[in-house]
């Protein structure tokens, strides 16, 4: 048996990136995944991976900007798997997040907040019966160092991430009674090119990005896993050490 064997899985942004990764890594230990994501492509080609490697996968377009479409998304894999015990909160913009504070204008903040934590509160809250109906629901939100460090030059996307962990915070004292855990993540990935596009190294211990698929995945699945089932309300930075430079 797998660490996820009948659990239903929902992970928005599961079209590329580590979010194509964590769908792959929770179908191979057992979960029905819910691949969700903008673009109807890199659906159908994450779910045709996973059934090819013997798992279970429903593929749903969803802009998770539109709150109609993440309800509808819901709806359908519960209609599709049953139930949901795990939610993965990964799908963002990033075409908006570069401004300084100075030139930061109110649309690019909401556009920011909108795919953020706007949209991570509303699959949360469409998701909430059936995270408790479980009895073990698990909420993992991604929310990012550039935040905690407070990156110059990304004011957008810094103050929508650290939206993310307060609200995370927040579900985790409110939704303890229910037996849903909700945690944070905060890689440091190549998650879009960066290494290919020779951007140099982050400065951190390890003095690389992380692998998607070998570093960060394993991450996810640990704290949706039974393994985590005592921890709520973290931010977990599988980050190669860069974390260090900002402990206070």
């Amino acid at each position: 048996m797998g660490r996820l064997t009948g659990k239903v899985a929902f992970i928005t942004g599961a079209g590329r990136g580590i979010g194509r990764a964590t769908a792959k890594l929770f179908a191979a230990e057992g979960a029905k995944v819910a691949v969700v994501s903008l673009t109807q492509a890199n659906v159908d080609a994450v779910v045709t991976e996973i059934r090819e490697a013997g798992g279970t996968a429903l593929g749903v377009v969803c802009d998770i900007g539109d709150h109609v479409q993440i309800k509808a998304a819901v709806e359908s894999v519960v209609a599709a798997f049953g139930g949901i015990d795990v939610l993965v909160n990964n799908a963002f913009d990033p075409s908006v997040v570069l401004s300084s504070v100075l030139d930061l204008s109110v649309d690019q903040l909401q556009r920011n907040f909108d795919v953020g934590p706007i949209a991570y509160l509303r699959t949360m809250q469409a998701a909430y019966p059936y995270l408790r109906a479980s009895g073990e629901g698990r909420v993992i939100n991604f929310a990012s160092l550039a935040g905690v460090t407070g990156l110059a030059g990304y004011a957008p996307y810094n103050l929508a991430k650290e939206a993310v962990r307060a609200l995370t915070r927040t579900a985790a004292r409110e939704w303890g009674a229910d037996g849903i855990t909700v945690n944070n993540v905060l890689p440091i990935a190549d998650t879009w090119g960066a290494a290919s596009a020779n951007i140099p190294a982050p400065a951190n211990a390890l003095g690389r990005f992380g692998s998607p698929e070998e570093d960060i995945a394993p991450v996810v699945l640990f704290v949706a896993s039974k393994d985590a089932q005592f921890m709520t309300g973290y931010s977990l930075t599988p980050d190669g050490g860069m974390i260090i430079d900002s402990a206070r």
